[in-house]
């Protein structure tokens, strides 16, 4: 036994060896890993000061050119939206409404002319109410859809306990 525990007590040893030899390049490429890290920190660090610096400066001609960005592009929105057929009748409605308002004011103006009491009464301003009307269709027409779809699954699990078992 004991030539085997010398035996086992050399290997030890040797990888002992072998384990103290390899460890100093290691600790040592970790020490320049370390190193290296904190010196990226710090590079990254003095490149963010400088490029806050660089945007503190400029953020107001940024924000200006970014509110500026949008504006062909609003522009091609309300020419394509001015070609709509949908939307010419709801400019067409609205502008009826308008028309009105001028006819009352001329026939105040008409009254006041001629001396006779005001009795046209004052124009009533309504609110453009699309975006209203549009989502009020939406959700008239995507309930119907929706009753029409729980209706075939009605009908289907009617269908299927009616089913005669085969």
């Amino acid at each position: 036994m004991s030539a085997e525990i010398e035996k086992a007590a050399e290997r030890v040893a040797k990888l002992q060896a072998q384990i103290d030899k390899v460890s100093g390049p290691l600790a040592d490429a970790e020490a320049q890993l370390r190193a290296a890290e904190d010196a990226e920190k710090v590079r990254r660090a003095e490149r963010e000061i400088e490029y806050s610096r660089e945007f503190a400066g400029t953020w107001m001609g940024r924000a200006e050119e970014a509110a500026n960005s949008g504006d062909d592009a609003h522009q091609r929105f309300l020419d394509t939206l001015s070609a709509e057929p949908w939307f010419a009748a709801y400019v067409e409605y609205r502008a009826a409404r308008h028309k009105r308002g001028y006819v009352m004011t001329e026939a105040q103006r008409a009254q006041r002319i001629i001396g006779e009491a005001v009795t046209v009464p004052e124009q009533r301003y309504y609110a453009a109410q699309i975006l209203d009307e549009i989502m009020d269709r939406v959700e008239k027409e995507s309930m119907q859809l929706a009753d029409d779809f729980n209706q075939s699954l009605v009908a289907q699990r009617e269908d299927y306990v009616a089913a005669q078992g085969d």
